[in-house]
């Protein structure tokens, strides 16, 4: 296995780079990088099957690394804190290791990324019979959260959110996954007798719908069941206000 390591401090990189070493004599570590603009430089020609990245580098956060190149390698996070949790499994990453942690800690990690390979493999062959086909609709969806695989129903999705460059699938007992689509992708794919896209952020399931208030330009402002995050509203936009009422009353 191929590892890039991606942290400023030479120590806990000597380190890493040991206890790699030490947990399979096999793996190499290609290069050591320090810096956001060093990272984005070596990833835009080259690749890894595994990276490990501090998320405090000295010209900025990891983070900003895949703001301006394309990581498809599983990332492990490493960090002195904990409240990057959430951000760091929405980029690549599978493990979040605390510092200062030890060999116990980076082989559970090591096998954390073996099972989610092995799961993917068992899974990899149904995907396709997931995957929609031009005029079928989609009736599942599979979904990943760490190293947990599963598949969604889609009477149990209650509508999906988009939020900045990430897609929602929210299901009806209130549980939150990231999918890998966009809103145009998956609008020709549902039941449009139960799903209809009310803006550029909501598909909505028309059982989700909790109640409806007429607003201003012939707007409807919809309370969802579950509810969003604090301070996101569900309005049907303008330009889909008439479909919307056209599509209560189907």
């Amino acid at each position: 296995m191929k590892v890039l390591i991606v942290e400023d401090e030479e120590l806990a990189a000597d380190t890493l780079r040991n206890i790699l070493m030490d947990i399979n004599p096999n793996i190499q570590v290609l290069t050591i990088l320090g810096t956001v603009e060093a990272a984005v430089a070596w990833l835009s020609k080259h690749t890894a099957d595994l990276l490990f990245m501090d998320i405090h580098l000295g010209d900025g956060e990891s983070f900003q690394i895949f703001q301006q190149v394309q990581v498809n390698s599983p990332v492990i996070f490493t960090t002195a804190y904990d409240q990057y949790t959430l951000k760091a499994f929405k980029n690549q990453g599978i493990d979040y290791l605390l510092k200062p942690f030890d060999e116990d800690d980076v082989r559970a990690a090591l096998n954390k990324l073996n099972s989610i390979r092995k799961a993917t493999e068992i899974v990899l062959p149904q995907i396709t019979t997931i995957e929609a086909q031009p005029g079928k609709l989609r009736n599942r969806f599979m979904v990943k959260m760490g190293k947990l695989i599963k598949t969604v129903q889609s009477e149990e999705v209650a509508y999906f959110m988009a939020d900045d460059k990430y897609l929602f699938l929210v299901t009806k007992d209130n549980q939150n996954y990231i999918i890998e689509e966009t809103l145009s992708s998956l609008e020709p794919q549902l039941d449009p007798a139960v799903f209809f896209r009310i803006n550029r952020k909501f598909i909505i399931n028309i059982k989700a719908i909790k109640e409806m208030y007429k607003l201003s330009r012939n707007r409807v402002r919809i309370v969802l069941q579950p509810s969003p995050a604090a301070g996101v509203e569900a309005v049907v936009s303008e330009e889909r206000a008439e479909d919307f009422k056209n599509w209560l009353d189907a």
